[in-house]
């Protein structure tokens, strides 16, 4: 070999070794660089991934859709054999999802997110051959873009982050059934192209104050269900548990409470499907939130968040088989289920015991308002066996039916089945179908705005079966599908997260005609006088009902209410449900 190829291929194989090092010190981050005190900016989050997947064929960007502050989101995939077809990934890997800054302030996941995948690549810390790492940099734009260092008064850090409205001042993480949100419905888009089996959302909170820097929410067990719930408590978080207390990040159930001690205890929070992780459960993603505290120093909550998302990606390589298993069982149990549980409360009978690492806690007398205040002593730590509740049990559930049908006017709700990924087929002809009904019996009301809405809840129906006509071009939705989950959420006007309770059928629940009572009374004495039934009915509760008595409006509006005259729309849930043996042919 001549001395000038021997010259190149030394210098090749001495650069390839000293690839590593050079490659650290060319990818900091102003969390690094600051030592631990201030978070990438949104532009400078995004210039760092795509300087690494210039530099990294393992690592991919890509944008997709739109968010309300008009700027697209961006989905970073790390996958060792630098393969990005993610409809072969999700045959072949265990995909875990990272979501950051859905909430801007809370940017711990921004950085130690992009800590994660450059010393990925970079080979600090062990790759995964069988996982998928992807994430969502930023996901609440508008909200980063919207930076200041006010906002957070009880946060330690960092020096400047963002704001927790997005463009448009929702919150995201109550958006994700809703969909008001442009970022809402990219996400719908990215979630159902990458399909992860993990989905991680990265947040920071306070409730108290206690010893650990970073606790967790996984998916509530019992409503996840099966197998895939058993393993969330009896593998899942002991196994995270552990591989953060052995690298001394010691973490916690997430510890829901507000301005009171923890001593006592405390319960889990569910997720309904209005968050991140409640809705995507509803595909049987294994769902979680890292949840920091906000009091302990942004360096100190950065690298725990760092700790959790390796360990995590450590155990999803080790039981990645299980993983999958777990989902591919879950799908099919749920397209044998015959009844479905719309509500949950509390099993206060049960529970189990936390080894809880807390702070001394005091009742002061407020210098500011001269009441009562709470305060902790750092200086009088301790561990101490606390109940924490997590076992829920339902206390409403539904009959599945084999399919819903939809009037071909409610296009919005039509967008959203479409953008999650729904089945449907169309009705071809006019014609009459018997399907189970609903009337809306009773509801309730917030009386404050939340999130662009007035919710509704205790929502309560009245079913009965009758034969009802159907247009050409109405939609026959069939819940033997994989979004079974999603179509019982919102389709059933009792669920919690109901299109009903977030108000996309308001329409129904006000009268449009009535009736003039000069006119109204010859005809309701008419009434009275052809019907005894009526009429018996009628005089009982004028007896029986001293205000109703007193009231001739409300006795006419009584009869009225009863007559064929009365408007069959008023009160109308106008999705119906089609039960087996139904003539599916339409």
């Amino acid at each position: 070999m001549g001395t000038r190829k021997c010259f190149w291929l030394l210098l090749l194989i001495f650069g390839c070794e000293d690839r590593p090092e050079d490659k650290t010190q060319d990818f900091p981050i102003s969390f690094e660089t600051s030592k631990g005190s201030e978070t990438a900016t949104y532009e400078e989050a995004i210039d760092f991934y795509k300087a690494l997947a210039r530099e990294f064929p393992e690592i991919n960007i890509q944008t997709i859709g739109s968010t309300d502050s008009d700027i697209p989101l961006n989905v970073v995939t790390f996958n060792t054999e630098a393969d990005f077809n993610f409809q072969k990934l999700a045959e072949d890997k265990t995909v875990v999802l990272i979501n950051n800054a859905i909430h801007p302030g809370e940017s711990d996941g921004v950085d130690a997110s992009m800590m994660l995948f450059r010393d990925l690549a970079l080979e600090k810390i062990r790759a995964p051959e069988n996982v998928v790492v992807v994430t969502i940099p930023v996901y609440n734009i508008g909200g980063a873009l919207n930076r200041g260092s006010k906002t957070r008064v009880n946060q330690h850090g960092p020096t400047e982050y963002g704001f927790r409205g997005n463009a448009r001042n929702y919150d995201l993480n109550r958006d994700f059934i809703k969909g008001d949100t442009k970022n809402t419905r990219t996400f719908y888009q990215i979630y159902h192209l990458v399909q992860p089996d993990v989905f991680v959302d990265t947040h920071v909170s306070n409730g108290a104050d206690y010893q650990y820097a970073l606790s967790h929410l996984f998916t509530q067990h019992n409503k996840l269900g099966g197998e895939s719930g058993a393993f969330i408590e009896e593998r899942f978080i002991p196994d995270i548990e552990k591989m953060m207390s052995d690298g001394g990040w010691p973490a916690t159930p997430y510890v829901n409470v507000f301005n009171r001690p923890p001593d006592k205890g405390f319960i889990q929070f569910i997720d309904h499907p209005r968050y991140s992780t409640g809705y995507t459960s509803l595909w049987n993603t294994f769902g979680l939130m890292i949840e920091t505290h906000m009091l302990k120093p942004y360096e100190e909550r950065v690298n725990a968040t760092y700790e959790f998302l390796n360990n995590l990606v450590s155990f999803c390589e080790a039981e990645h088989q299980k993983i999958k298993a777990l989902r591919k069982t879950a799908k099919e149990v749920d397209l044998k289920r015959i009844y479905y549980p719309i509500k949950w409360q509390i099993d206060s009978t049960k529970n189990r015991t936390l080894a809880f690492k807390g702070y001394q806690a005091d009742t002061l007398i407020s210098s500011v308002t001269g009441f009562s205040r709470l305060s902790y002593d750092r200086d009088q730590p301790f561990t101490k066996n606390i109940p924490y509740y997590n076992e829920y049990l339902p206390v409403d559930s539904v009959r599945i039916p084999s399919a819903y049908i939809l009037g071909k006017q409610w296009q919005g709700i039509i967008e959203l089945l479409d953008l999650n990924g729904i089945s449907y087929t169309r009705i071809a002809k006019d014609t009459v179908i018997n399907v189970e009904s609903y009337r809306i019996s009773n509801y309730k009301s917030y009386e404050n705005p939340y999130e662009g809405h007035y919710p509704h809840y205790s929502t309560r129906v009245e079913g009965k079966f009758t034969d009802q006509y159907f247009a050409e071009g109405d939609y026959w939705i069939p819940t033997d599908q994989s979004g079974i989950r999603y179509l019982m959420e919102t389709l059933e006007p009792a669920a919690m997260d109901s299109f009903f309770n977030w108000n996309f059928f308001d329409t129904v629940l006000q009268q449009k005609e009535g009736f003039s009572p000069y006119v109204f009374e010859d005809l309701a004495e008419a009434m009275l006088d052809s019907d005894s039934v009526m009429q018996q009915e009628f005089l009982q509760k004028k007896e029986s009902d001293e205000v109703f008595a007193q009231n001739w409006y409300a006795q006419l509006q009584w009869i009225y209410a009863r007559s064929e005259y009365y408007e069959s729309t008023f009160m109308q849930y106008p999705v119906y449900r089609v039960h087996k043996g139904v003539n599916q042919d339409r």
